[in-house]
């Protein structure tokens, strides 16, 4: 059954599906690359949109929007979470079941935790947009009513037992989902102040293609990871599973492709000497990350004697996650708002994503481009206007830099 159709039935017809599911026989590798990948995947992706590309509206203090490097980090162990959660929440499931009259059955245990998260994916969606982010929470408590229907019929625990131990299963869910969220907190926390700074924006380009076809492609490519993870599994070769996992990984936050990011000495000279008529001076680069999701960026401070005019420009290499940057290309609302004199405008320029924020009054602007679906070029002023700084970015050798949106493609088996 296509991705698609199973998340449809088991969300609006989930008491026959269970049956469906109980009889179906699919390797852990099967259920994590084809179905717990591209969710949970799609999820962080939108997260990521949500939190660095929208931003989340504060009283008083406007738009807070998460560094982009920082964003990165967190959407890949918000994704790696998934699969722990999943494994933990299984083993738990399979280890209650004797408790409430069920039987052991660690298969049907990972079938029960990997489909009763689903509304938690699907909800997880809404955060394209924080200020829906309730509608997310509550399509995720769907998930406990999927749990009271699926554990009887896949545990075989009596009827009469299944609130019990549906309650139990959800406490340790709330538990595992604690836990999580203090790992992907914490690490969100070390990355957003020491690696880019504090509040920015960006957008990205994507195909006309609707989000569905493109969720079922991905599935389908996903597949072939669960296929190798099992062959694996079956072989007993723990490093070839961790490959195949990494892979997947990859292949999730990079939109279906793998790429190992341009190097710093690639990336310095889209950073020149003098922009917008003001003398670099500073420059910095720093890259990182796990292999095949790595990142690299080069940064230039430029300013003039007096202090008064300062422009910050960075060039960001997402690297092996250019996925969230095609994802933010058709999830970015385009269009224009003011408040009280402050002005953001997202916009299509071709395949290009911008976006700019400016005080009417002067102050701070800031100018951002994604370039190739991988390349994000920001550009902060103070005591400069966005009409510089929109000129000082395009002034850069932006064509240069899309024409190697494909170096670096790491091989796909």
């Amino acid at each position: 059954m296509g991705l698609i159709d199973r998340v449809k039935n088991i969300l609006l017809k989930p008491k026959s599906e269970w049956e469906v599911i109980a009889g179906e026989t699919p390797s852990t590798g099967d259920l994590l690359g084809a179905y717990v990948a591209p969710l949970a995947g799609i999820a962080a992706l939108c997260g990521f949109v949500g939190q660095t590309i929208v931003g989340t509206s504060l009283p008083f203090l406007g738009t807070y929007r998460a560094p982009i490097v920082a964003g990165l980090v967190t959407a890949v162990f918000t994704f790696a979470m998934a699969f722990v959660s999943v494994f933990i929440l299984s083993w738990l499931i399979n280890l209650l079941a004797p408790s409430f009259g069920g039987q052991k059955n660690t298969s049907q245990a990972m079938k029960v935790a990997v489909y009763a998260y689903t509304p938690g994916w699907i909800g997880s969606f809404f955060g394209v947009l924080p200020v829906l982010g309730l509608l997310g929470a509550l399509l995720a408590l769907y998930g406990l009513y999927l749990l009271y229907l699926g554990l009887p019929r896949l545990m075989k625990n009596p009827p009469e037992k299944s609130l019990g131990y549906t309650v139990v299963v959800v406490i340790c869910a709330i538990v595992i989902g604690i836990f999580t969220s203090l790992i992907v907190g914490g690490v969100s926390m070390l990355t957003g102040g020491g690696m880019m700074g504090a509040m920015r924006g960006a957008g990205g380009g994507f195909s006309a293609d609707s989000p569905g076809s493109k969720l079922e492609a991905f599935g389908r490519k996903m597949e072939d990871v669960g296929k190798r993870m099992e062959a694996a599994e079956k072989k007993g070769d723990t490093q070839a599973q961790m490959q195949a996992a990494m892979e997947g990984l990859g292949l999730a936050l990079g939109g279906g492709k793998r790429y190992q990011p341009l190097s710093l000495d690639e990336l310095k000279p889209f950073v020149p000497e003098k922009l917008a008529g003001l003398g670099r001076t500073e420059l910095s680069a720093e890259s990182g990350g796990m292999p095949g999701l790595q990142t690299s960026q080069t940064r230039g401070q430029y300013e003039d004697a007096s202090g008064g005019r300062r422009i910050s420009l960075e060039v960001t290499d997402t690297g092996g996650a250019g996925g969230l940057m095609a994802l933010a290309g058709w999830a970015t609302m385009q269009g224009e708002k003011e408040s009280n004199g402050r002005v953001e405008r997202t916009r299509k320029e071709g395949n290009r994503l911008v976006r700019e924020e400016f005080d009417k009054r002067g102050g701070s602007a800031e100018y951002t481009v994604i370039v190739g679906e991988r390349f994000v070029v920001e550009a902060r002023g103070d005591g400069v206007s966005i009409d510089a700084l929109r000129s000082a970015v395009g002034s850069l050798d932006l064509g240069r830099l899309e024409s190697l949106r494909e170096k670096g493609a790491l091989p796909q088996r």
